[in-house]
Protein backbone atom coordinates (compact mmCIF):
# COMPACT_ATOMS: atom_id res chain seq x y z
CA UNK A 1 0.00 0.00 0.00
CA UNK A 2 2.49 2.49 1.05
CA UNK A 3 4.35 1.81 -2.22
CA UNK A 4 1.36 2.77 -4.79
CA UNK A 5 0.87 6.05 -2.53
CA UNK A 6 4.40 6.97 -3.26
CA UNK A 7 4.25 6.49 -6.76
CA UNK A 8 1.02 7.54 -7.61
CA UNK A 9 1.81 11.02 -7.01
CA UNK A 10 5.27 10.60 -8.79
CA UNK A 11 3.75 9.50 -11.42
CA UNK A 12 1.16 11.91 -12.07
CA UNK A 13 4.09 14.60 -11.83
CA UNK A 14 5.99 13.59 -14.41
CA UNK A 15 2.59 13.63 -16.41
CA UNK A 16 2.27 17.29 -15.37
CA UNK A 17 5.95 18.33 -16.00
CA UNK A 18 5.42 16.81 -19.81
CA UNK A 19 2.97 19.60 -20.17
CA UNK A 20 5.59 21.64 -19.83
CA UNK A 21 7.63 21.20 -22.41
CA UNK A 22 5.58 23.83 -24.73
CA UNK A 23 6.37 26.46 -22.09
CA UNK A 24 10.23 26.20 -21.49
CA UNK A 25 10.73 30.14 -22.99
CA UNK A 26 8.34 31.34 -20.38
CA UNK A 27 9.66 28.88 -17.83
CA UNK A 28 13.14 30.14 -18.28
CA UNK A 29 12.33 33.76 -18.37
CA UNK A 30 10.70 33.20 -15.24
CA UNK A 31 13.08 31.76 -13.63
CA UNK A 32 15.87 34.90 -14.19
CA UNK A 33 13.21 36.95 -12.99
CA UNK A 34 12.61 35.31 -9.73
CA UNK A 35 16.73 35.17 -9.73
CA UNK A 36 16.61 38.69 -10.46
CA UNK A 37 14.37 39.56 -7.69
CA UNK A 38 15.10 37.47 -4.95
CA UNK A 39 19.30 38.90 -5.39
CA UNK A 40 17.24 42.63 -5.31
CA UNK A 41 15.21 41.65 -2.44
CA UNK A 42 18.33 40.14 -0.54
CA UNK A 43 20.35 43.03 -1.41
CA UNK A 44 18.18 45.51 0.47
CA UNK A 45 19.08 44.05 3.94
CA UNK A 46 22.95 45.35 3.15
CA UNK A 47 21.94 48.63 2.33
CA UNK A 48 19.84 49.10 5.06
CA UNK A 49 22.60 47.53 7.09
CA UNK A 50 25.01 50.14 5.82
CA UNK A 51 22.73 52.68 6.54
CA UNK A 52 22.33 51.73 10.16
CA UNK A 53 25.72 51.32 11.05
CA UNK A 54 26.16 55.31 9.37
CA UNK A 55 24.17 56.20 11.79
CA UNK A 56 26.00 54.28 14.97
CA UNK A 57 28.39 56.23 17.03
CA UNK A 58 27.95 59.62 18.68
CA UNK A 59 28.39 62.75 16.37
CA UNK A 60 29.25 60.00 13.89
CA UNK A 61 25.99 60.54 11.16
CA UNK A 62 27.04 60.32 7.60
CA UNK A 63 23.92 62.06 5.79
CA UNK A 64 25.34 62.24 2.41
CA UNK A 65 26.27 58.33 2.34
CA UNK A 66 22.71 57.47 4.05
CA UNK A 67 20.93 59.74 1.07
CA UNK A 68 23.20 57.48 -1.49
CA UNK A 69 21.90 54.69 0.24
CA UNK A 70 17.71 55.30 0.54
CA UNK A 71 18.01 56.60 -3.46
CA UNK A 72 19.67 52.90 -4.21
CA UNK A 73 17.00 51.25 -2.07
CA UNK A 74 14.26 53.15 -3.69
CA UNK A 75 15.68 52.05 -6.97
CA UNK A 76 16.07 48.12 -5.66
CA UNK A 77 12.33 47.74 -4.77
CA UNK A 78 11.10 49.40 -7.60
CA UNK A 79 12.84 46.88 -9.65
CA UNK A 80 12.22 44.04 -7.69
CA UNK A 81 8.25 44.91 -8.45
CA UNK A 82 8.20 45.26 -11.91
CA UNK A 83 10.30 41.89 -12.12
CA UNK A 84 8.11 40.07 -9.61
CA UNK A 85 5.09 41.19 -11.21
CA UNK A 86 6.97 40.05 -15.27
CA UNK A 87 7.45 36.56 -13.38
CA UNK A 88 3.86 36.67 -12.59
CA UNK A 89 2.66 37.15 -15.90
CA UNK A 90 4.80 34.40 -17.53
CA UNK A 91 3.49 31.80 -14.35
CA UNK A 92 0.23 32.64 -15.55
CA UNK A 93 1.23 31.93 -19.20
CA UNK A 94 2.18 28.75 -18.64
CA UNK A 95 -0.46 27.73 -15.80
CA UNK A 96 -3.28 28.33 -17.30
CA UNK A 97 -1.78 27.53 -21.17
CA UNK A 98 -1.08 24.06 -19.70
CA UNK A 99 -4.82 24.08 -18.23
CA UNK A 100 -6.16 24.68 -21.75
CA UNK A 101 -3.97 22.08 -22.99
CA UNK A 102 -5.01 19.74 -20.89
CA UNK A 103 -8.84 20.54 -21.13
CA UNK A 104 -8.58 20.47 -25.13
CA UNK A 105 -6.80 17.04 -24.81
CA UNK A 106 -9.57 15.47 -22.30
CA UNK A 107 -12.01 16.76 -24.26
CA UNK A 108 -10.80 15.78 -27.51
CA UNK A 109 -10.00 12.40 -26.13
CA UNK A 110 -13.63 12.01 -24.68
CA UNK A 111 -14.67 11.99 -28.46
CA UNK A 112 -12.70 8.81 -28.87
CA UNK A 113 -13.72 6.88 -25.93
CA UNK A 114 -16.03 3.72 -26.85
CA UNK A 115 -19.51 3.96 -25.98
CA UNK A 116 -18.99 1.41 -23.56
CA UNK A 117 -16.85 3.86 -21.12
CA UNK A 118 -19.14 6.69 -21.55
CA UNK A 119 -22.31 4.24 -20.48
CA UNK A 120 -19.88 3.06 -17.58
CA UNK A 121 -19.51 6.18 -16.21
CA UNK A 122 -21.76 9.16 -14.33
CA UNK A 123 -21.76 11.86 -16.85
CA UNK A 124 -21.47 14.19 -13.68
CA UNK A 125 -18.18 12.85 -12.36
CA UNK A 126 -16.28 13.42 -15.78
CA UNK A 127 -17.85 16.81 -15.93
CA UNK A 128 -16.15 17.70 -12.78
CA UNK A 129 -13.04 16.03 -13.39
CA UNK A 130 -12.82 18.07 -16.37
CA UNK A 131 -13.83 22.00 -14.87
CA UNK A 132 -13.74 21.68 -10.68
CA UNK A 133 -10.62 19.37 -11.20
CA UNK A 134 -8.93 20.95 -13.71
CA UNK A 135 -9.80 24.74 -11.43
CA UNK A 136 -8.11 23.01 -8.37
CA UNK A 137 -4.88 21.77 -10.26
CA UNK A 138 -4.70 25.01 -11.71
CA UNK A 139 -4.79 26.97 -8.29
CA UNK A 140 -2.01 24.57 -7.29
CA UNK A 141 0.21 24.93 -10.08
CA UNK A 142 0.23 28.30 -10.40
CA UNK A 143 0.73 28.84 -6.63
CA UNK A 144 3.69 26.43 -6.91
CA UNK A 145 5.45 28.42 -9.71
CA UNK A 146 5.14 31.29 -8.57
CA UNK A 147 6.07 30.82 -5.15
CA UNK A 148 8.95 27.75 -5.78
CA UNK A 149 11.57 29.47 -7.90
CA UNK A 150 11.53 32.38 -5.53
CA UNK A 151 11.56 30.37 -2.25
CA UNK A 152 14.16 27.34 -3.17
CA UNK A 153 16.38 30.52 -4.86
CA UNK A 154 15.80 32.59 -1.62
CA UNK A 155 16.78 29.82 0.27
CA UNK A 156 20.26 29.88 -1.45
CA UNK A 157 20.96 33.28 -1.51
CA UNK A 158 20.24 34.14 1.94
CA UNK A 159 22.96 31.27 2.75
CA UNK A 160 25.27 33.05 0.80
CA UNK A 161 24.60 36.18 1.95
CA UNK A 162 24.54 34.95 5.68
CA UNK A 163 27.75 32.92 4.95
CA UNK A 164 29.70 35.99 4.08
CA UNK A 165 28.50 38.06 6.93
CA UNK A 166 29.56 35.45 9.62
CA UNK A 167 29.79 31.69 8.51
CA UNK A 168 29.77 30.26 12.48
CA UNK A 169 25.97 32.11 12.87
CA UNK A 170 25.11 30.62 9.61
CA UNK A 171 25.95 27.15 10.86
CA UNK A 172 23.38 27.64 13.59
CA UNK A 173 20.32 28.05 10.74
CA UNK A 174 21.42 25.25 8.18
CA UNK A 175 21.39 22.82 11.46
CA UNK A 176 17.79 23.93 12.25
CA UNK A 177 16.59 23.66 8.78
CA UNK A 178 16.07 19.81 8.41
CA UNK A 179 13.46 20.34 11.48
CA UNK A 180 11.01 22.48 8.92
CA UNK A 181 11.83 19.87 6.04
CA UNK A 182 11.01 16.64 7.97
CA UNK A 183 7.50 18.55 9.46
CA UNK A 184 6.77 19.86 5.88
CA UNK A 185 7.31 15.92 4.35
CA UNK A 186 5.69 14.22 7.02
CA UNK A 187 2.40 16.24 6.44
CA UNK A 188 2.63 16.29 2.53
CA UNK A 189 2.68 12.43 2.47
CA UNK A 190 -0.44 12.45 4.48
CA UNK A 191 -2.47 14.50 2.73
CA UNK A 192 -2.69 13.60 -1.27
CA UNK A 193 -5.02 10.71 0.05
CA UNK A 194 -7.12 12.88 1.89
CA UNK A 195 -7.33 15.55 -1.28
CA UNK A 196 -7.65 12.41 -3.76
CA UNK A 197 -10.68 11.63 -1.43
CA UNK A 198 -12.18 14.95 -1.43
CA UNK A 199 -12.06 15.29 -5.57
CA UNK A 200 -13.50 12.06 -5.79
CA UNK A 201 -16.49 12.62 -3.33
CA UNK A 202 -16.92 16.43 -5.04
CA UNK A 203 -17.51 14.27 -8.34
CA UNK A 204 -20.22 12.21 -7.13
CA UNK A 205 -21.90 14.95 -5.58
CA UNK A 206 -22.01 16.83 -8.97
CA UNK A 207 -23.45 13.29 -10.69
CA UNK A 208 -25.82 13.26 -7.85
CA UNK A 209 -26.54 17.04 -8.16
CA UNK A 210 -26.97 16.40 -12.13
CA UNK A 211 -28.90 13.57 -11.94
CA UNK A 212 -31.34 14.97 -9.56
CA UNK A 213 -31.66 18.60 -11.44
CA UNK A 214 -32.31 16.20 -14.60
CA UNK A 215 -34.63 14.46 -13.61
CA UNK A 216 -36.56 16.47 -10.84
CA UNK A 217 -39.81 15.72 -12.20
CA UNK A 218 -39.74 12.08 -12.32
CA UNK A 219 -38.70 13.24 -8.46
CA UNK A 220 -41.55 14.62 -7.82
CA UNK A 221 -43.96 12.80 -9.51
CA UNK A 222 -42.94 9.44 -7.41
CA UNK A 223 -42.66 12.14 -3.77
CA UNK A 224 -38.94 10.75 -3.79
CA UNK A 225 -37.77 14.38 -2.70
CA UNK A 226 -36.73 13.30 1.00
CA UNK A 227 -34.97 10.12 -0.61
CA UNK A 228 -32.74 11.93 -3.04
CA UNK A 229 -31.66 14.73 -0.12
CA UNK A 230 -31.30 12.23 2.07
CA UNK A 231 -28.35 10.78 -0.85
CA UNK A 232 -27.00 14.09 -0.97
CA UNK A 233 -26.95 14.73 2.75
CA UNK A 234 -25.03 11.40 3.05
CA UNK A 235 -22.13 12.91 0.26
CA UNK A 236 -21.92 16.33 1.78
CA UNK A 237 -21.41 14.69 5.41
CA UNK A 238 -18.77 12.81 3.90
CA UNK A 239 -17.24 15.38 1.40
CA UNK A 240 -17.41 17.55 5.03
CA UNK A 241 -15.64 15.11 6.54
CA UNK A 242 -12.92 14.35 4.05
CA UNK A 243 -12.39 18.09 3.44
CA UNK A 244 -12.24 18.69 7.09
CA UNK A 245 -9.48 16.20 7.65
CA UNK A 246 -7.51 17.23 4.52
CA UNK A 247 -7.31 20.64 5.62
CA UNK A 248 -6.85 20.11 9.17
CA UNK A 249 -3.44 18.22 8.24
CA UNK A 250 -2.79 20.97 5.57
CA UNK A 251 -3.15 23.53 8.25
CA UNK A 252 -0.66 21.82 10.53
CA UNK A 253 2.14 22.75 8.09
CA UNK A 254 2.31 26.52 8.27
CA UNK A 255 2.13 26.76 12.28
CA UNK A 256 4.97 23.84 12.44
CA UNK A 257 7.15 25.42 9.95
CA UNK A 258 6.51 28.80 11.79
CA UNK A 259 7.48 27.87 15.11
CA UNK A 260 10.92 25.92 13.47
CA UNK A 261 11.39 29.34 12.20
CA UNK A 262 11.24 31.23 15.44
CA UNK A 263 13.84 28.54 16.54
CA UNK A 264 16.11 29.60 13.82
CA UNK A 265 15.28 33.76 14.13
CA UNK A 266 15.77 32.83 17.68
CA UNK A 267 19.10 31.38 17.65
CA UNK A 268 20.76 34.12 15.15
CA UNK A 269 19.79 36.69 17.56
CA UNK A 270 21.00 34.99 20.55
CA UNK A 271 24.23 33.58 18.80
CA UNK A 272 24.50 36.89 16.60
CA UNK A 273 24.15 39.28 19.80
CA UNK A 274 26.59 37.14 21.81
CA UNK A 275 29.31 37.66 18.92
CA UNK A 276 28.43 41.77 18.42
CA UNK A 277 29.02 41.94 22.26
CA UNK A 278 32.22 39.95 22.43
CA UNK A 279 33.65 41.57 19.72
CA UNK A 280 33.37 44.77 20.07
CA UNK A 281 31.73 44.87 16.94
CA UNK A 282 34.88 43.88 14.78
CA UNK A 283 33.62 40.06 13.99
CA UNK A 284 29.92 41.66 13.36
CA UNK A 285 28.74 44.85 13.61
CA UNK A 286 25.62 46.25 14.32
CA UNK A 287 24.35 46.67 11.04
CA UNK A 288 25.64 43.47 10.54
CA UNK A 289 23.45 42.06 13.18
CA UNK A 290 20.50 43.82 11.59
CA UNK A 291 21.23 42.14 7.90
CA UNK A 292 21.75 39.11 9.43
CA UNK A 293 18.49 39.06 11.38
CA UNK A 294 16.63 40.04 8.22
CA UNK A 295 18.20 36.86 6.15
CA UNK A 296 17.37 34.53 8.71
CA UNK A 297 13.99 35.78 8.95
CA UNK A 298 14.28 35.70 4.57
CA UNK A 299 15.47 32.20 4.69
CA UNK A 300 12.61 31.11 6.95
CA UNK A 301 9.60 33.03 5.12
CA UNK A 302 10.35 30.71 1.85
CA UNK A 303 9.98 27.62 4.38
CA UNK A 304 6.17 28.51 5.26
CA UNK A 305 5.74 29.27 1.67
CA UNK A 306 6.80 26.11 0.15
CA UNK A 307 4.91 23.98 2.67
CA UNK A 308 2.16 25.63 1.55
CA UNK A 309 2.71 25.11 -1.72
CA UNK A 310 3.92 21.54 -1.40
CA UNK A 311 0.08 21.18 0.48
CA UNK A 312 -1.64 23.12 -2.64
CA UNK A 313 0.53 21.26 -4.77
CA UNK A 314 -0.81 17.81 -2.68
CA UNK A 315 -4.23 18.79 -3.86
CA UNK A 316 -3.28 19.57 -7.62
CA UNK A 317 -1.72 16.37 -7.95
CA UNK A 318 -4.36 14.57 -6.28
CA UNK A 319 -6.78 16.81 -9.09
CA UNK A 320 -4.79 15.96 -12.15
CA UNK A 321 -4.74 12.31 -11.04
CA UNK A 322 -8.18 11.91 -11.54
CA UNK A 323 -7.93 13.87 -14.93
CA UNK A 324 -5.34 12.24 -16.33
CA UNK A 325 -8.11 8.62 -15.47
CA UNK A 326 -9.83 9.98 -17.96
CA UNK A 327 -7.23 10.94 -20.75
CA UNK A 328 -5.78 7.33 -19.89
CA UNK A 329 -9.38 5.33 -20.77
CA UNK A 330 -8.90 3.23 -23.87
CA UNK A 331 -10.09 5.03 -27.32
CA UNK A 332 -11.88 3.48 -30.16
CA UNK A 333 -9.58 1.14 -31.91
CA UNK A 334 -8.39 3.06 -34.80
CA UNK A 335 -9.81 2.40 -38.64
CA UNK A 336 -7.55 -0.38 -39.97
CA UNK A 337 -4.64 0.89 -42.12
CA UNK A 338 -6.02 0.43 -45.48
CA UNK A 339 -9.89 1.25 -44.52
CA UNK A 340 -11.97 2.08 -47.52
CA UNK A 341 -14.48 5.05 -47.53
CA UNK A 342 -17.36 4.11 -48.38
CA UNK A 343 -19.46 6.41 -51.08
CA UNK A 344 -23.00 6.39 -52.24
CA UNK A 345 -23.68 2.83 -50.96
CA UNK A 346 -26.43 0.85 -52.45
CA UNK A 347 -27.86 0.37 -49.38
CA UNK A 348 -27.57 -4.02 -49.16
CA UNK A 349 -26.65 -5.40 -45.79
CA UNK A 350 -25.85 -8.32 -44.03
CA UNK A 351 -25.37 -9.64 -40.75
CA UNK A 352 -23.56 -13.23 -40.91
CA UNK A 353 -24.03 -15.28 -37.67
CA UNK A 354 -23.48 -12.28 -35.65
CA UNK A 355 -23.04 -12.87 -31.97
CA UNK A 356 -22.63 -9.80 -29.11
CA UNK A 357 -23.02 -9.44 -25.55
CA UNK A 358 -22.49 -5.98 -23.54
CA UNK A 359 -21.77 -8.40 -20.37
CA UNK A 360 -19.22 -11.35 -21.50
CA UNK A 361 -21.46 -13.48 -18.63
CA UNK A 362 -24.62 -12.38 -20.41
CA UNK A 363 -25.18 -13.17 -24.20
CA UNK A 364 -27.44 -11.42 -25.82
CA UNK A 365 -27.76 -11.31 -29.72
CA UNK A 366 -26.77 -14.87 -30.67
CA UNK A 367 -25.97 -16.04 -34.52
CA UNK A 368 -27.88 -13.71 -35.75
CA UNK A 369 -28.37 -14.31 -39.62
CA UNK A 370 -29.96 -10.86 -42.13
CA UNK A 371 -29.90 -9.90 -45.52
CA UNK A 372 -31.26 -6.82 -46.37
CA UNK A 373 -31.69 -5.79 -50.20
CA UNK A 374 -31.30 -2.40 -51.22
CA UNK A 375 -34.12 -0.09 -50.82
CA UNK A 376 -35.94 -2.32 -48.40
CA UNK A 377 -37.20 -1.43 -45.32
CA UNK A 378 -36.49 -3.36 -42.47
CA UNK A 379 -38.45 -3.26 -38.99
CA UNK A 380 -36.95 -4.70 -35.85
CA UNK A 381 -40.02 -5.08 -33.20
CA UNK A 382 -40.19 -7.34 -29.93
CA UNK A 383 -40.49 -6.98 -25.91
CA UNK A 384 -37.92 -4.59 -24.32
CA UNK A 385 -34.86 -5.64 -23.70
CA UNK A 386 -34.71 -8.16 -26.38
CA UNK A 387 -32.07 -6.29 -28.56
CA UNK A 388 -33.67 -4.22 -30.64
CA UNK A 389 -31.27 -1.06 -29.86
CA UNK A 390 -28.49 -3.24 -30.18
CA UNK A 391 -28.63 -4.31 -33.65
CA UNK A 392 -28.78 -0.69 -34.20
CA UNK A 393 -25.50 0.40 -32.11
CA UNK A 394 -23.56 -2.57 -34.37
CA UNK A 395 -25.08 -1.44 -37.22
CA UNK A 396 -23.52 1.72 -36.93
CA UNK A 397 -20.02 0.50 -34.78
CA UNK A 398 -20.84 2.03 -31.37
CA UNK A 399 -20.24 -1.74 -30.68
CA UNK A 400 -17.95 -4.13 -32.55
CA UNK A 401 -19.53 -7.28 -32.81
CA UNK A 402 -18.23 -10.08 -30.47
CA UNK A 403 -18.24 -12.52 -33.43
CA UNK A 404 -19.45 -12.87 -37.31
CA UNK A 405 -19.51 -9.61 -39.86
CA UNK A 406 -22.11 -6.90 -40.96
CA UNK A 407 -21.86 -6.29 -44.40
CA UNK A 408 -22.84 -3.10 -46.29
CA UNK A 409 -22.50 -3.77 -50.19
CA UNK A 410 -20.25 -6.93 -49.52
CA UNK A 411 -18.10 -5.26 -47.52
CA UNK A 412 -16.91 -5.93 -43.69
CA UNK A 413 -18.20 -2.66 -41.88
CA UNK A 414 -15.09 -3.12 -39.64
CA UNK A 415 -12.68 -2.75 -43.09
CA UNK A 416 -14.67 1.16 -43.80
CA UNK A 417 -14.09 4.28 -42.13
CA UNK A 418 -16.04 4.81 -39.35
CA UNK A 419 -16.80 8.51 -40.34
CA UNK A 420 -17.26 7.14 -43.61
CA UNK A 421 -19.91 4.43 -42.20
CA UNK A 422 -21.89 7.26 -39.99
CA UNK A 423 -22.28 9.41 -41.98
CA UNK A 424 -24.41 7.00 -44.85
CA UNK A 425 -26.18 6.38 -42.07
CA UNK A 426 -28.65 8.82 -40.76
CA UNK A 427 -30.80 8.40 -37.31
CA UNK A 428 -33.50 9.81 -35.58
CA UNK A 429 -33.38 8.45 -32.28
CA UNK A 430 -36.43 8.17 -29.38
CA UNK A 431 -33.68 10.28 -27.21
CA UNK A 432 -33.68 13.65 -28.30
CA UNK A 433 -30.95 15.55 -28.58
CA UNK A 434 -30.50 19.50 -29.24
CA UNK A 435 -27.64 22.24 -28.39
CA UNK A 436 -27.78 25.31 -27.27
CA UNK A 437 -28.41 27.79 -29.67
CA UNK A 438 -31.08 28.83 -32.78
CA UNK A 439 -33.80 26.86 -34.23
CA UNK A 440 -32.05 27.61 -37.47
CA UNK A 441 -28.78 26.33 -36.30
CA UNK A 442 -29.92 22.90 -34.75
CA UNK A 443 -31.67 21.85 -38.22
CA UNK A 444 -28.72 22.96 -39.88
CA UNK A 445 -26.29 20.76 -37.36
CA UNK A 446 -25.55 18.24 -40.29
CA UNK A 447 -25.05 21.27 -42.93
CA UNK A 448 -24.00 23.75 -41.41
CA UNK A 449 -23.78 26.01 -45.31
CA UNK A 450 -27.79 25.22 -45.40
CA UNK A 451 -29.62 27.82 -46.99
CA UNK A 452 -32.57 29.54 -44.94
CA UNK A 453 -34.94 27.76 -47.74
CA UNK A 454 -33.46 24.72 -47.30
CA UNK A 455 -34.00 24.98 -43.60
CA UNK A 456 -37.56 25.88 -43.90
CA UNK A 457 -38.24 23.37 -46.28
CA UNK A 458 -36.85 20.65 -44.04
CA UNK A 459 -38.84 21.73 -41.34
CA UNK A 460 -42.06 22.35 -43.16
CA UNK A 461 -41.58 18.50 -44.71
CA UNK A 462 -41.44 17.04 -40.92
CA UNK A 463 -44.46 19.05 -39.91
CA UNK A 464 -42.49 21.96 -37.55
CA UNK A 465 -42.64 24.51 -39.63
CA UNK A 466 -46.36 25.57 -38.20
CA UNK A 467 -45.30 25.63 -34.49
CA UNK A 468 -41.75 27.45 -35.41
CA UNK A 469 -43.37 30.67 -36.67
CA UNK A 470 -45.53 30.39 -33.61
CA UNK A 471 -42.50 31.16 -31.60
CA UNK A 472 -41.62 34.67 -30.60
CA UNK A 473 -38.74 35.00 -32.76
CA UNK A 474 -39.41 31.88 -35.13
CA UNK A 475 -36.63 29.87 -36.60
CA UNK A 476 -34.05 32.48 -34.54
CA UNK A 477 -35.45 31.62 -31.27
CA UNK A 478 -32.88 30.71 -29.06
CA UNK A 479 -32.93 27.58 -27.62
CA UNK A 480 -31.65 26.56 -24.00
CA UNK A 481 -30.07 23.44 -23.05
CA UNK A 482 -31.80 20.39 -24.69
CA UNK A 483 -34.21 22.25 -26.36
CA UNK A 484 -35.78 24.72 -23.38
CA UNK A 485 -39.16 24.64 -22.69
CA UNK A 486 -40.29 22.72 -26.01
CA UNK A 487 -42.32 19.78 -25.91
CA UNK A 488 -40.74 16.71 -26.35
CA UNK A 489 -42.88 16.12 -29.41
CA UNK A 490 -41.57 19.35 -31.01
CA UNK A 491 -38.35 18.57 -29.91
CA UNK A 492 -38.18 14.76 -31.94
CA UNK A 493 -39.74 17.21 -34.91
CA UNK A 494 -37.11 19.38 -35.03
CA UNK A 495 -34.47 15.94 -34.66
CA UNK A 496 -36.36 14.85 -38.00
CA UNK A 497 -36.04 18.15 -39.78
CA UNK A 498 -32.78 17.79 -39.21
CA UNK A 499 -32.20 14.57 -40.66
CA UNK A 500 -34.47 15.73 -43.65
CA UNK A 501 -32.23 18.70 -44.48
CA UNK A 502 -29.72 16.32 -45.56
CA UNK A 503 -30.83 12.72 -45.95
CA UNK A 504 -28.04 10.01 -46.00
CA UNK A 505 -28.08 6.80 -48.61
CA UNK A 506 -29.38 5.03 -45.50
CA UNK A 507 -31.98 5.53 -42.54
CA UNK A 508 -32.05 4.45 -38.85
CA UNK A 509 -35.28 5.48 -36.91
CA UNK A 510 -35.35 4.33 -33.46
CA UNK A 511 -38.73 5.32 -31.92
CA UNK A 512 -38.39 8.27 -34.11
CA UNK A 513 -42.02 8.89 -33.69
CA UNK A 514 -42.85 7.63 -30.51
CA UNK A 515 -43.19 11.27 -28.96
CA UNK A 516 -45.71 12.21 -31.45
CA UNK A 517 -49.31 12.57 -31.00
CA UNK A 518 -51.14 10.31 -33.41
CA UNK A 519 -52.23 12.70 -35.81
CA UNK A 520 -48.71 14.37 -36.22
CA UNK A 521 -47.43 11.34 -36.64
CA UNK A 522 -49.39 10.12 -39.78
CA UNK A 523 -48.34 13.43 -41.28
CA UNK A 524 -44.76 11.84 -40.10
CA UNK A 525 -45.09 9.05 -41.83
CA UNK A 526 -45.93 10.35 -44.82
CA UNK A 527 -42.76 12.51 -45.13
CA UNK A 528 -41.05 9.50 -44.14
CA UNK A 529 -42.27 7.16 -47.04
CA UNK A 530 -41.30 10.02 -49.51
CA UNK A 531 -37.59 9.99 -47.61
CA UNK A 532 -37.50 6.20 -47.87
CA UNK A 533 -38.02 5.55 -51.15
CA UNK A 534 -34.79 3.99 -52.52
CA UNK A 535 -33.03 3.88 -49.15
CA UNK A 536 -32.16 1.32 -47.16
CA UNK A 537 -34.21 1.80 -43.52
CA UNK A 538 -34.39 0.06 -40.17
CA UNK A 539 -36.92 0.73 -38.17
CA UNK A 540 -37.39 -0.13 -34.50
CA UNK A 541 -40.73 0.38 -33.12
CA UNK A 542 -42.58 -0.34 -30.65
CA UNK A 543 -46.09 0.76 -31.99
CA UNK A 544 -46.46 -1.93 -34.33
CA UNK A 545 -48.90 0.41 -36.62
CA UNK A 546 -45.97 2.61 -37.72
CA UNK A 547 -44.63 -0.45 -39.43
CA UNK A 548 -47.17 -2.37 -41.77
CA UNK A 549 -45.72 -0.96 -44.63
CA UNK A 550 -42.49 -2.61 -44.37
CA UNK A 551 -40.96 -5.13 -46.77
CA UNK A 552 -39.24 -7.16 -43.57
CA UNK A 553 -39.99 -7.50 -40.32
CA UNK A 554 -37.59 -8.81 -37.65
CA UNK A 555 -39.30 -10.11 -34.54
CA UNK A 556 -36.98 -10.49 -31.54
CA UNK A 557 -37.06 -11.89 -28.20
CA UNK A 558 -33.93 -12.60 -25.87
CA UNK A 559 -31.52 -11.24 -28.26
CA UNK A 560 -32.73 -13.58 -30.65
CA UNK A 561 -34.71 -13.55 -34.07
CA UNK A 562 -37.44 -15.26 -33.98
CA UNK A 563 -39.76 -14.44 -37.02
CA UNK A 564 -39.37 -12.87 -40.06
CA UNK A 565 -41.26 -11.87 -43.04
CA UNK A 566 -44.25 -9.09 -43.70
CA UNK A 567 -46.89 -7.92 -42.31
CA UNK A 568 -49.30 -10.28 -43.38
CA UNK A 569 -47.26 -13.31 -43.34
CA UNK A 570 -46.62 -12.65 -39.67
CA UNK A 571 -50.13 -12.41 -39.10
CA UNK A 572 -51.00 -15.74 -41.25
CA UNK A 573 -48.70 -17.36 -38.90
CA UNK A 574 -50.34 -16.52 -35.20
CA UNK A 575 -47.19 -16.64 -33.63
CA UNK A 576 -45.56 -14.34 -31.53
CA UNK A 577 -45.78 -10.94 -33.56
CA UNK A 578 -49.32 -11.85 -34.24
CA UNK A 579 -49.95 -12.06 -30.57
CA UNK A 580 -47.72 -8.81 -29.82
CA UNK A 581 -49.99 -7.23 -32.27
CA UNK A 582 -53.33 -8.87 -30.98
CA UNK A 583 -52.40 -7.49 -27.64
CA UNK A 584 -52.03 -3.62 -28.61
CA UNK A 585 -55.25 -3.99 -30.98
CA UNK A 586 -57.28 -6.08 -29.26
CA UNK A 587 -59.11 -2.73 -27.46
CA UNK A 588 -59.90 -1.17 -30.82
CA UNK A 589 -60.99 -5.12 -32.41
CA UNK A 590 -63.63 -5.06 -29.43
CA UNK A 591 -64.91 -1.42 -29.92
Amino acid sequence: MSKQKTRAPRGTLRRVLSYLRGYRLYLLLSLLLALFSVALTLFLPVLIGDIIDCIVGENAVDFDTIRQLILKGAIVIAATALFQWLMNVCNNKVTFGIVRNIRNDAFRHLQKVPFSYLDSHKTGDIVSRLITDVDQFSDGLLLGLTQLFSGILTILGTIAFMLVIHPGITLVVVLITPVSLFVAAFVARRTYRMFKLQSELRGKQTALMEEAIGAHDVVTAFSQEDKMLSRFDDLNGKLQKASLQATFFSSLTNPSTRFVNSLVYTGVALTGALTVMSSGGAALSIGGLFAFLAYANQYAKPFNEISGVVTEFQSALACAARIFEVLDSKVEKSDISDAKILTAPSGEVKFQSVSFSYDPDRPLIKNMNLSVSPGERVAIVGPTGCGKTTVINLLMRFYDVDEGAILIDGTDIREITRDSLRRSLGMVLQETWLKSGSIRDNIAFGKEDATTEEVIAAAKAAHAHSFIKRLPKGYDTVLGEDGGSLSQGQKQLLCIARLMLSPPPMLILDEATSSIDTRTEKRIQKAFNTLMQGRTTFVVAHRLSTIREADLILVMKDGNVIEQGNHDTLLAQNGFYAELYRSQFATVTES
